[in-house]
């Protein structure tokens, strides 16, 4: 195609109609590029200009209006049913060809997201659709189908240049890279973006985007007004502190909201002192301050615009159904409507005479033929469903003029095609709440409708029952002679509903009164100047709006022959509503723009076409702005064709205010139409600016005519009191008018706000005492009363203070090259609610062929145009397969069904790509540390505000009087001699094997005869020393246990290592040879089979063999006893080491020693009351902690019987645990969580049959979960409630703490209080404080004792920076003193330091005498009103979480776990969840149990919650398999492995999100 500046030559039409034809001929491939050269030149010959340099020259003010002149833009191959065509503008085009241009010169870093193949390979075949040449081709975007992209303007190419370097650079000078290059358009820049993008893209998702460095010198430029100064901005889109005018910080309350929250949060009794405690400000999110140089209004205040008089013409009929009687009986033959089929050839043609008897036909039978004579089903007033299909207005028209003969109301619906159609459940919403129990249909409707197997009509999801009613002649009794209806004049009483669709999805009922429906019609007869026996073409939906309005009644009122184009035809031919105004010779056509733009790409075949005989074409989509385009295109091509410019009439109309205004056709074609070419920029603010057509965010709308005749139109604020706007303010459009609607049906409240509101002046008084009805049209009444619309109140958006029209960000992200990437067209935008402010969100069909790169290209450019056009950042950019958005019933996209299945998680996009780092500039201020308080302050402040130091104790054990034989002996090995002497019969341990029976005992003499054994077969075949380190490799059993007895016997120091899987050696060998070389073992123990894989080949493939101690195999033991049996000379020698890898993938071993192993099993013996008599059942891996305490040394100390369960035959058997525990009437049992999870899950729906199983848990005192962590509460709770059926008392279940440096610090045992439960302010945990709140308050956390503290145990709460002491309920970490605290780590680190710091530290003041070891848990103590067992009030110590696991963000401390079950809420499919940081960026990874298709549809739903709940930006979303995350014996998450699994590119995840 010529370049544009063949725009400004005068080419005659003929011409143009011939490159036209050219154009199209080489897109269809008729042509080749030369030939089509050769024709081209030859052709514009004559008319090119001979110097090129002269063009240039010319002032810039010389600009042709950009009126889109030359036919050959508008060639494409026809397009099906969609709504893009509306917002086609080339201008906007070029506009958005420039943002993006300008956006070249800022290179932006995007990763691409990465995505599994069977992810790629499904989303790109899933739904294509041949390209079908029947209804035209996929391209409907909204620009030219060829590259080209430069504004048309008189100076040529080399202005054109010009033109775009002071729009891209904003300045007047002109700019050096104005140079000639005439290279066809802004798609230059767009290619020149495709290669910035490529070289830019990640490669390796190694490094991540540092996501705080490129904000200010990359920040996206605003073009602003001059003398404004851009701020920046800061770091993580933070605004700065607000500032009033004169420099004072403000903390401004965002909302009533907070200001309620913050109210129910319980506040401390007394205000602590302010130098001990500085309360930071509640975390406030930042308030947008108003732009100091924003646009504000300046005109005066505007006036209520008065239509003409509505004259009244003496012949008018009194009513509607009046006027149908005189023309039914007047002139009978007179064609009232003819149909269509869909070859365009005519179907049926109704008379007036027919419609007038079929009507009555139909009138009696709904009032006499349902139900019986005394119990009629229909009375008058009620309302009646009109479910007919779209091509068959006949049987439409007769039922609805039958309705209103009968003085039924009509309530006419879209046909429902399957029962889960998109708003079909709120259609059936509003037929009940109408009280709708009969719905009139025709007999190919009634058959086409979903039945049963039995015949039976389906009822549709949400609707009431319904008599189905057919309305054809021949199923209807004729009415007796003497039957006639009941014909009044026009009055009050509802004539008929009209359906409209929310928003948010959901369908009102408007009511129009007769007497309103008569004034609309005479209003439109008087404004349109219809005279009878007109001809009228109608392509709209004739069942509401203006198909309805013109078409079925108007028409009716003025005796007019209306021609139906049913939908079906036009997508077979689009050419079809043109032709039947041609062959009838039709004065009026009622279209949309998108058939005017149909119409234009299919018109070059026809000949013999002609338009002269219209008078007026409504444009039923005037409202929309972008509706302005198909309308100058459709008269630049068929004005050649006798389309004269007046004809054109767009029209406004809403719902509730029937028709709001229309052009007149005007004899006038001297008096061009209005138009306004408005900064967008302005609109955002509400405010009018008219702009030169340079800049690049610009709307053109045109004018849709005068006010109606007989109303009066105002325009107010939309927000607020409805106060009149100034005249240079855009408003909602409200009039006041007899033929407006008057109610939502059964909507009192709603109807009050809309239909009932009285515009106020700025003085306080009301425009008028009638009322007025919203339109819900935004718009401005311009000069001469002329009425423009910019949007609609459903498509506005307000982000950050400034409205966005959806309509504008549609035709913007529509406009971005490549057109055709959107499929059809189809693109949804709307917002959603996240932290306080609206978000943009877009989501757009992608044609089927699009590759990954294509589609990740087209999403970048469209965020920068939408930045460069509309200044507002895009939330979230989606695509989706071709054809799988939600559908109206006219193709269109089913904007709330398709909000709701974003929000939900349903969409199942194939590429999302999230930009809350450049959208979200609302949140809090980072915290600011405060400066440190020092001791003295501390010490005033807990005096003054009466709190006590936070520490307590567990029971003194010099106290207690118990008859603990054991503690005659120093050392274990003693405990057991003693034990085998006195009760050499009583079993001290029993394992079980799946099957619940026992596989294996020891007795006291077993064990010890056992152990001996095993100490000779160390010191003969292993030749140790005493001292000597050995590893015992064992599954769970009796073997460890004798082993480990056995080392003690022999003077070595065990250390109890899990044994490697046998279906796994090559992942969990290393973690054993770790263990044996850090632990410095001499040598290994363990079993015949492990022996043999350790030998294996898999092993061998896994670890250097080789380098092995010698490995010693206890099931070939030697015959003789020890000579003697080791005894340590000092109680503080080293007992044993227990090696543990810590939640942050830390592998540390502490040394036990003597003292602390008894001291630590008296501390159990008494807190639990063991005894001799006692069971316990364990189900516990026993290599470190607590759970080899249990497992291993309790028995032997304090003499009860230990019912061992392997965690692992639990996955064979989960009732394994609750059975053995019920079968031996065990009182107290100790668990994991992963144990009670397993349970939780796996025996959830068993409770019934387990009961009949006879399984009994109301013995059971104590179930103690063993772990070092914060009590999960969630599972904690799911497990008492589910078991409770099996007597499982809820107050037995309670959690135990211990850690590295003090393997058991609280444990509930069996006296003293139940376990307490307090709800804390999430918020404040954040920065380090604990605030009490009440159940159910906003950002509560509900923390659970971790169970009471062991006797001769101290706790102390220290503040983790300065190690001073802290009050009551002051978060710190816990520190604890105890004669069981671990003696030091074994070398792990080789720190000394750090040995000192954990295990050796003193309070910097107050008691700096005790020496305290560091837990690196956070927690706080709260006294409670309960009494311990010795009488005092009970200290409840609640943990928090790990220090090491906390994560630093914005200056505030979160765990992870919060997070993570914030996450796991968001959405069904999320079983697990981890989450971490990585460079500043906050990674969150999920498991995902569901199809890989819904992995894209997690990652808005995280960042979204994780905003909403911790006012954090998710940087990176990883969707990974269910079991990716890694968790140890003790069901802990191992996050720190995930992330070194994650940055190694190791966990072969489903998607990985970039967030932007």
């Amino acid at each position: 195609m010529a370049d544009r500046s063949l725009d400004s030559l005068a080419l005659p039409l003929e011409v143009r109609a011939k490159l036209a034809e050219l154009d199209l001929e080489l897109s269809e491939g008729d042509i080749t590029q030369k030939g089509y050269e050769k024709k081209k030149s030859k052709l514009l010959g004559a008319y090119l200009p001979q110097p090129p340099g002269v063009e240039a020259s010319l002032p810039q003010e010389r600009r042709t209006p950009v009126t889109p002149s030359s036919s050959s833009r508008y060639h494409r191959r026809r397009s099906s049913g969609s709504r893009d065509e509306r917002y086609r503008s080339d201008v906007h085009t070029e506009a958005v060809q420039a943002a993006l241009a300008k956006h070249k010169e800022r290179k932006m870093a995007v990763p691409m997201p990465s995505k599994r193949r069977s992810l790629v390979v499904q989303t790109s075949m899933d739904a294509y659709t041949p390209p079908d040449t029947s209804s035209g081709s996929e391209d409907e975007g909204s620009g030219q189908g060829d590259s080209q992209g430069t504004p048309s303007s008189s100076q040529g190419s080399l202005n054109m240049e010009h033109w775009i370097s002071r729009a891209i650079h904003g300045s007047t000078t002109s700019s050096t890279n104005s140079s000639s290059s005439t290279q066809s358009g802004g798609s230059g820049a767009a290619n020149a973006l495709a290669d910035v993008m490529t070289q830019t893209r990640i490669e390796n998702h190694s490094a991540p985007p540092d996501i705080t460095t490129y904000t200010t010198e990359h920040s996206i430029q605003v073009e602003r007004p001059q003398g404004s100064t851009p701020r920046t901005v800061p770091k993580y889109g933070n605004a700065e502190l607000m500032e009033t005018g004169d420099g004072v910080p403000v903390s401004s309350r965002v909302s009533a909201k907070i200001q309620q929250l913050v109210n129910t949060l319980k506040r401390p009794k007394r205000p602590p002192l302010r130098e001990f405690f500085v309360d930071d400000f509640e975390e406030l999110l930042e308030v947008q301050q108003p732009d100091p140089n924003q646009p504000r209004p300046e005109g005066a205040q505007m006036l209520a615009i008065r239509g003409e008089q509505l004259g009244v013409v003496t012949n008018w009929p009194p009513s509607l159904e009046a006027a149908l009687q005189r023309w039914g009986t007047i002139s009978p033959k007179a064609p009232c409507l003819t149909t269509m089929d869909t070859n365009g050839k005519p179907l049926y043609i109704l008379t007036y005479g027919k419609l007038w008897t079929r009507s009555m036909k139909v009138a009696y039978n709904i009032l006499h033929k349902l139900g019986t004579k005394q119990e009629p089903m229909v009375r008058p007033g009620d309302r009646v469903a009109l479910v007919f299909p779209n091509n068959d207005p006949a049987a439409f028209m007769v039922a609805f003029y039958g309705c209103l003969l009968a003085e039924v109301v009509p309530v006419p619906i879209e046909v429902p095609l399957t029962r889960k159609d998109a708003g079909s459940q709120q259609i059936g919403f509003l037929l009940g709440s109408c009280g709708v129990t009969v719905a009139l249909t025709s007999d190919a409707c009634h058959k086409g409708l979903p039945k049963s197997p039995t015949g039976e009509i389906l009822q549709f999801k949400g609707w009431p029952r319904l008599l189905w009613f057919v309305t054809e002649s021949k199923h209807l009794s004729k009415p007796p002679r003497d039957w006639f209806p009941h014909i009044k004049d026009a009055n009050n009483d509802t004539a008929y509903i009209e359906y409209k669709t929310c928003k948010d999805g959901s369908v009102l009922g408007v009511t129009v009164t007769r007497i309103a429906l008569l004034t609309h019609c005479q209003a439109l007869t008087q404004a349109c100047a219809y005279t009878e026996a007109e001809t009228i073409v109608n392509v709209l939906d004739f069942k509401k709006d203006v198909g309805l309005w013109h078409g079925i009644l108007t028409s009716v009122m003025n005796m007019m022959h209306v021609i139906s184009i049913p939908y079906s035809l036009m997508k077979v031919n689009p050419l079809s509503w043109i032709q039947k105004v041609y062959a009838y010779k039709a004065k009026v056509a009622c279209v949309k723009s998108r058939d005017m733009h149909w119409a234009l790409v299919a018109h070059r075949d026809q000949r013999d076409i002609n338009l002269t005989s219209l008078r007026m074409l409504i444009v039923a989509d005037g409202a929309n702005p972008w509706s302005i385009s198909s309308c100058d295109a459709f008269l630049n091509v068929f004005q050649s064709k006798g389309l004269r410019p007046e004809v054109i009439c767009p029209c406004a109309s809403s719902p509730e205010a029937l028709t709001v205004a229309i052009r007149r056709p005007t004899d006038d074609t001297n008096q061009p139409p209005g138009r306004g070419v408005l900064s967008m920029h302005g609109l955002s603010y509400g405010v009018i600016r008219v702009d030169s057509e340079e800049k690049l965010s610009v709307l053109t709308v045109q004018d849709v005519g005068m006010v109606m005749p007989g109303g009066v139109m105002c325009v107010v604020r939309p927000e607020g009191i409805p106060l009149l706007c100034r005249t240079d303010e855009i408003g909602e459009l409200c009039v006041c008018s007899i033929a407006a609607g008057t109610s939502y049906y059964g909507l009192s409240g709603m109807t009050k706000n809309t239909f009932e509101m009285f515009p106020m002046m700025s003085s306080g008084a009301p425009v008028s005492e009638y009322p007025f009805v919203r339109t819900g049209l935004l718009g401005f009444v311009g000069p001469g009363g002329m009425v423009f619309v910019v949007g609609k109140m459903d498509g506005l958006m307000v982000v950050s203070g400034r409205r966005h029209n959806a309509d504008d960000i549609v035709a913007t992200a529509l406009a971005v090259e490549p057109m055709k990437f959107v499929y059809r067209g189809r693109i949804a935008v709307f917002s959603i609610n996240v932290l306080h402010d609206e978000r943009i969100v877009i989501i757009a069909e992608q044609r089927p062929d699009s590759t990954e790169e294509d589609s990740f290209q087209w999403m970048s450019r469209v965020l920068q145009a939408i930045d460069g056009i509309h200044q507002v950042g895009v939330y979230c950019l989606a695509l989706v397969p071709a054809n799988t958005l939600p559908k109206t019933p006219l193709g269109g996209i089913h904007l709330s069904e398709t909000k709701q299945c974003f929000l939900e998680g349903s969409l199942h996009p194939c590429n999302v790509l999230m930009c809350p780092h450049t959208c979200v500039t609302n949140l809090p201020k980072p915290r600011q540390k405060q400066p440190e308080i020092g001791p003295a302050s501390v010490m005033v402040g807990n005096l003054v505000s009466g709190k006590r130091i936070a520490q307590a104790s567990g029971r003194d054990l010099g106290q207690i009087e118990d008859n603990d034989q054991g503690r005659k002996f120093m050392f274990l090995a003693e405990v057991l001699q003693w034990r085998a002497q006195t009760t050499p019969d009583h079993v001290l341990f029993t394992l079980l094997n799946s099957r619940g029976t026992i596989a294996n005992s020891l007795t006291c003499l077993q064990l010890h005869k056992r152990a001996e054994k095993i100490a000779v077969m160390l010191m003969e075949r292993g030749h140790l020393q005493d001292g000597d380190h050995v590893a015992l490799v064992y599954p769970p059993g009796i073997d460890l246990i004798a082993a480990f007895y056995g080392c003690l016997y022999a003077g070595c120091v065990p250390i109890t290592v899990r044994p490697p899987h046998p279906q796994n050696v090559s992942t969990t060998l290393p973690t054993v040879k770790m263990i044996v070389e850090v632990s410095r073992s001499a040598c290994v123990m363990t079993s015949q089979f492990i022996v043999k894989l350790l030998r294996s080949r898999e092993a061998g493939a896994a670890v250097d063999v080789r380098t092995w101690p010698p490995v010693l195999d206890t099931d070939d033991l030697p015959k003789r006893r020890p000579s003697q049996i080791y005894k340590p000379s000092n109680p503080d020698t080293l007992a044993y080491l227990d090696f543990s890898v810590s939640t942050t993938g830390m592998l540390a071993g502490v040394k036990m020693s003597h003292a602390a192993t008894s001291a630590l099993c008296r501390s159990i013996k008494l807190q639990c009351e063991l005894y001799p008599s006692r069971e316990v059942a364990i189900c516990l891996d026993p290599y470190c902690g607590l759970g080899f305490v249990l497992w291993c040394l309790c028995s032997v100390y304090s003499g009860h019987q230990s019912i061992l369960i392997p965690p692992s035959e639990l996955e064979i058997n989960p009732s394994l645990w609750l059975l053995a525990v019920s079968q031996y009437k065990v009182r107290d049992t100790f668990c994991s969580y992963s144990v009670m999870e397993l349970c939780t899950k796996g025996l959830g729906s068993q409770t019934e049959s387990l009961k009949t199983r006879g399984l009994d848990l109301s013995r059971v005192r104590t179930c103690v979960i063993v772990a070092e962590e914060r009590p999960r509460i969630a599972l904690t709770q799911s497990f008492s409630k589910l078991f409770k059926d099996l007597n499982l008392n809820p107050r037995a279940v309670s959690t135990s703490f211990g850690c590295r440096v003090n393997l058991a610090i609280c444990l509930q045992g069996t006296s003293g209080p139940d376990p307490t439960t307090v709800y804390v302010d999430m918020r404040a945990l954040r920065h380090d404080r604990v605030r009490l709140v009440e159940r159910g308050s906003p950002h509560s956390l509900p923390l659970m004792e971790s169970g009471k503290i062991l006797p001769g145990v101290r706790i102390i709460i220290a503040n983790p920076e300065t190690k001073g002491p802290l009050g009551d309920s002051h978060l710190g970490e816990i520190w604890v003193h105890s004669a069981h605290n671990a003696s030091g780590y074994f070398t792990v680190y080789g720190d000394e330091s750090l040995q000192s710091d954990h295990f050796n530290s003193r309070l910097s003041f107050g008691d700096t005498q005790t020496v305290w070891a560091r837990t690196g848990y956070l927690g706080f103590l709260r006294r409670t009103d309960l009494t311990d067992a010795n009488g005092e009030r009970h200290d409840a110590l609640y943990v928090v979480g790990a220090l090491d696991e906390a994560m630093e963000l914005r200056g505030m401390r979160y765990h992870p776990i919060d997070i993570e079950t914030s996450v796991i809420r968001a959405h069904k499919s999320i079983t697990e969840c981890a989450v971490f940081t990585w460079t500043n960026l906050l990674v969150v990874v999920v498991e995902l149990d569901g199809s890989e298709q819904e992995a894209l549809d997690l990652v808005p739903l995280v960042t979204n919650v994780v905003l909403e709940e911790h006012y954090l930006i998710v940087g990176v979303v990883v969707v990974v398999d269910v079991g990716v995350i890694p968790i140890n014996s003790r069901g802990e998450k191992q996050r720190m492995h995930l992330r070194d699994g994650f940055l190694a590119d190791q966990l072969d995840p489903i998607y990985v999100a970039y967030n932007m």
